[in-house]
């Protein structure tokens, strides 16, 4: 059972590309069935995956409801059991998916939080960008703000991905899929400041005894690639610098860079392009978060609201 896990895992790195926490929330899921298998007779040594029916994945989630799980983080469990037997299957491990015919409990849609301009601005003047530390978070911020990319992308982005000229960066995304970004004139002009005048010096900072990496274009204060946790840390550290709170991370700039181009006419194929979306399902909420906003301004502004 668990060389098998391992292979799974190892398959979700490599020919997925998927982060480090996404492959190992994978596999916490995966082992948490496996404990609970080994509790009802199930031998992790000697059980084969194509023991396992639909009935114990089907006790399992019950067993998660009884200990006070979501039904988010249930609906997430049993995503990762689907993904898993998919797998066993294509290796011809299992005859069957046990999983895919175990019903999801329904969720509630919840809208994505999404920032109003003003404290979009409030967020993009707290960076102190007399410091090489400052001008870096700033050109960090007004880049996921103009281009509404993930905060794993923005990490992976080198210096050959850019475009200054055309206002263009090259992004790989999920599945090791490229697509082109625009960049804003704010954003082109944050991050010139930055490889100017920062990023050298966050070169030099790197220890002597170690080769100065001059690919990634963002940098931590030892002159290293800045990781997507340096990334999301540095957000919510400017957040709650201007009293946003923890409701602010990186994604969070990603929904209102979806919304804003939607409240500003911008078609719906092309924010789905822009924000590498494969289905247009995953796009349509943010016409929902619109609505909302909509309805918030007529109601504050129509006097018989």
């Amino acid at each position: 059972m668990l060389t098998h896990i391992d292979h799974f895992t190892t398959y979700l790195r490599d020919a997925r590309n998927n982060s480090w926490h996404t492959v190992r929330s994978y596999a916490r899921d995966i082992l948490q069935f496996v404990q609970f298998a080994e509790q009802h007779g199930y031998s992790v040594e000697t059980t084969e995956w194509k023991e396992v029916d639909y009935l114990l994945v089907r006790r399992f989630l019950g067993m998660l409801s009884e200990e006070g799980y979501s039904r988010r983080s249930i609906a997430r469990k049993l995503s990762s059991l689907r993904a898993f037997f998919r797998f066993l299957l294509r290796q011809k491990i299992v005859k069957s998916n046990p999983a895919s015919v175990v019903t999801s409990p329904k969720l509630d849609q919840r809208l994505p939080t999404v920032l109003e301009k003003r404290e979009v601005e409030a967020l993009l003047g707290a960076p102190d960008t007399d410091t090489p530390q400052g001008m870096r978070d700033q050109a960090i911020i007004e880049t996921l703000y103009a281009t509404g990319m993930r905060v794993g992308e923005l990490a992976k982005i080198e210096l050959s991905d850019m475009d200054f000229t055309n206002g263009e960066v090259r992004v790989l995304g999920k599945g090791n899929k490229e697509r082109i970004v625009m960049l804003g004139g704010c954003a082109l002009g944050a991050l010139r400041r930055y490889m100017l005048e920062a990023r050298p010096l966050f070169i030099e900072a790197r220890p002597s005894s170690e080769k100065p990496n001059t690919e990634a274009l963002f940098l931590n204060r030892f002159g290293g690639p800045l990781s997507d946790r340096g990334v999301h840390r540095l957000i919510v550290k400017h957040a709650n610098q201007v009293g946003l709170g923890r409701k602010v991370t990186p994604h969070t700039l990603r929904h209102t860079f979806a919304t804003h181009m939607l409240e500003a006419g911008a078609d719906l194929r092309i924010v789905q392009e822009l924000l590498g979306h494969v289905s247009l399902v995953s796009t349509q909420i943010y016409t929902r978060v619109s609505r909302e906003h909509l309805k918030k301004v007529y109601d504050a502004a129509h006097p018989r609201a």
